[in-house]
């Protein structure tokens, strides 16, 4: 009898034939999309339930980006995750000019002449000082590779794979990284044009906030959802 053949392993494979993990390939899919939207979410700002807290919305997106970063670091090591922080760049790169590619080029003469309201606030939404654009990227990069670097510092010597120990490195590394993004990013987008402490205050609370009651459940959950893809490799 004819021994059937194996199945081909599903994980992403290079022209050369080096082959990804199934994990890391999903989760750096959604770390690309994850920069995109963190800076289209951060317009609006939300209450954040009974506590009295506000906090922009790209703080969601963004978040995710410290559980990706930090799942990455935890399976494929630190260095792995470093790149893939600094490769977010790429997307947040073309997405920005891709962006002012549109706003530059005149808008059709239908919209004008029907929906003006639609692009008056199209253009003041996007339309960002070159403050917040550099303030940016200058704090994405300085917090997410301070949360990589505390998350595997914090693992010591041993594996730190326990679930318990993976949730409370995760919830350390994303509160104090994101208080320093905070303090980045404001000081450089607004210093000088109005007084920002109570908005830094606030901020950081905010974000320390969510870091503590959030991060836990969801580092826990992409750990978990990056093993099982990877295990369909041999599935």
């Amino acid at each position: 009898m004819e021994t059937p053949t194996p199945a081909a392993p599903l994980a992403a494979t290079a022209p050369s034939g080096v082959s990804m993990p199934l994990g890391m390939f999903v989760f750096t899919l959604l770390y690309g999309g994850m920069t995109v939207l963190a800076g289209v979410l951060a317009f609006k700002q939300v209450q954040l339930g009974p506590t009295g807290l506000a906090v922009e919305s790209g703080i969601f997106p963004f978040l995710l980006l410290v559980v990706i970063s930090s799942t990455l670091s935890q399976l494929y090591g630190r260095e792995a995750a470093k790149r893939i922080v600094w490769w977010g760049f790429l997307p947040l790169g073309l997405s920005a000019l891709l962006l002012q590619l549109v706003l530059a080029l005149p808008a059709s003469s239908e919209m004008i002449a029907f929906r003006p309201e639609d692009l008056a606030a199209f253009e003041r939404v996007h339309a960002s000082t070159w403050r917040v654009w550099m303030a940016g990227p200058a704090s994405y990069i300085t917090s997410l590779l301070l949360n990589i670097w505390i998350f595997d510092r914090l693992r010591g010597s041993g594996d730190g794979s326990g679930t318990a120990g993976l949730m409370v490195r995760g919830a350390i590394a994303s509160a104090l990284s994101q208080a320093v993004d905070s303090v980045i990013f404001i000081t450089l987008a607004f210093y000088g044009e109005f007084a920002i402490r109570d908005l830094m205050i606030g901020q950081v609370l905010a974000k320390v906030f969510l870091s503590l009651v959030l991060v836990p459940f969801l580092i826990t959950f992409g750990v978990q959802g990056a093993r099982w893809l990877d295990a369909r490799r041999t599935a």
